[in-house]
């Protein structure tokens, strides 16, 4: 898919990320076939996805564009989204139509460069380029460089963020505000409210991902809810 296309593809829309890490029940490409199938069938507009098996089972089964990951823990970084070269030519190999990629000011691991690796993508292939930023600088930066759409996936979660609101609005506010590149809203968005308040931010398109795709946490919010209802209840008692 052409970068026009799949722009005017996610425009208003849910990008549904169907991920389950090792160890998770839901690990393996079998099951997230399935998940990106009933999320194609609840209206997702895109996959987001990690892996590149995952990738080929989610590609077979249904015909919605894919935005690829490979989530990989390197010694001395704390980069761990599409870190390195080895993990770009994986997803290049794979077609994805988008390589979403860790655009943080950490330092990478092999000490490549971000700037690099996007120059790479776009003289290595048709895929276009999602960099997943913590702050607006980090976005700012990712524009220059020259990526195709920003997602704010790391707020919250890099060592200097932790203590943003989630989700993050005000980034997704101030960034739509500063740049025509496509802003994509994602992080610990977990109400269909607050994809619609994304969108009311300025966001471009909305992930969600555990809020639809993870029953274990699902289930763990139920069950936290129930059980202070609980204590509640007894205190009463």
């Amino acid at each position: 898919m052409n970068r026009e296309d799949f722009m005017k593809c996610i425009k208003g829309q849910l990008i549904v990320s169907c991920q389950a890490l090792l160890g998770e029940p839901l690990h393996g490409e079998n099951f997230m076939a399935k998940m990106a199938l009933a999320a194609k069938e609840g209206g997702a507009a895109a996959i987001r996805a990690n892996g590149v098996n995952d990738i080929k089972a989610i590609k077979k089964e249904i015909g919605l564009p894919v935005i690829g990951l490979i989530k990989q823990n390197y010694e001395n970084s704390k980069v761990f989204i599409t870190p390195t070269l080895k993990e770009i030519d994986a997803l290049i190999e794979v077609e994805v139509d988008v390589i979403a990629i860790e655009a943080t000011f950490q330092e990478r691991p092999n000490k490549e460069s971000f700037e690099e690796l996007v120059q790479y993508i776009h003289q290595s292939s048709t895929c276009l380029i999602m960099g997943d930023v913590s702050t607006y600088e980090e976005g700012m930066a990712a524009i220059e460089a020259g990526v195709d759409l920003v997602s704010t996936t790391l707020s919250s979660y890099t060592s200097y963020t932790k203590e943003r609101v989630i989700p993050d609005l005000p980034l997704i506010e101030k960034l739509s505000k500063a740049t025509d590149v496509p802003i994509v809203a994602e992080g610990n968005i977990k109400t269909p409210d607050e994809a619609a308040n994304a969108l009311h931010a300025g966001a471009y398109s909305v992930v969600v991902g555990a809020a639809i795709t993870r029953p274990q946490i699902i289930t763990k919010r139920f069950y936290q809810a129930i059980q202070e209802a609980n204590e509640t209840l007894n205190a009463r008692t």
